[in-house]
């Protein structure tokens, strides 16, 4: 049995240590959620139906993020990205949001736009862009990126390519993605008429 499991399971349910254990130990060995809640009482401390239901509940969706964890950690380890630092981490978080979140920018994934403009050299035009340390007309530092050999053909597809790489970079970084997930969590809610 695994205790990191029990100890969420504890957590998130607030039901005692040895209810979770015992119940836990029940479904591995095989018993039904109905066995368990009508002939098992002793051994879960008296938990109900739905109480058995939310701890088996709870397993099958941590052994599900346990494997996740497992194919994350194998495909950046396959990337050569993986520190020790990034290992402990995934290994150590047990949210299924903050691990995709984590996993994103190592994601395999289809050409982009902005893997095309990377292509034809305009990751330092959006850098540029991004930094905005001086004001310097974006046009004029566009016209530095125009190139009929990369495929560069205006101040405005350079410009365009430069948006494609910061949208994607934006898109990718877990701070952004947690600030946007809470904003639109805090519009979602519904006010209370007092």
């Amino acid at each position: 049995m695994n205790k990191e499991y029990v100890s969420i399971i504890v957590r998130e349910t607030g039901l005692r240590e040895n209810q979770v254990e015992n119940t836990l130990k029940l479904l591995e060995n095989g018993a039904t959620i109905p066995f368990i809640s009508r002939y098992r009482k002793e051994s879960t401390g008296g938990m109900d139906e739905v109480q058995v239901t939310e701890v088996s509940d709870a397993l099958e969706r941590l052994e599900a993020l346990a494997k996740r964890k497992e194919t994350v950690i194998g495909t950046i380890e396959s990337q050569e990205k993986l520190t020790p630092e990034l290992k402990n981490r995934i290994e150590h978080c047990w949210d299924s949001t903050e691990l995709e979140d984590i996993y994103a920018p190592y994601k395999p994934h289809r050409k982009t736009r902005a893997d095309a403009a990377r292509e034809r050299g305009l990751e330092p035009l959006a850098e540029f862009v991004m930094k905005q340390n001086q004001y310097v007309p974006l046009d004029r530092e566009a016209k530095k990126y125009i190139s009929k050999e990369k495929g560069v053909t205006s101040v405005d597809d350079a410009l365009q390519g430069a948006m494609d790489i910061i949208a994607e970079q934006v898109s990718m970084d877990e701070g952004t993605r947690n600030q946007v997930r809470n904003a639109y969590g805090r519009c979602t809610e519904v006010p209370r008429l007092v």
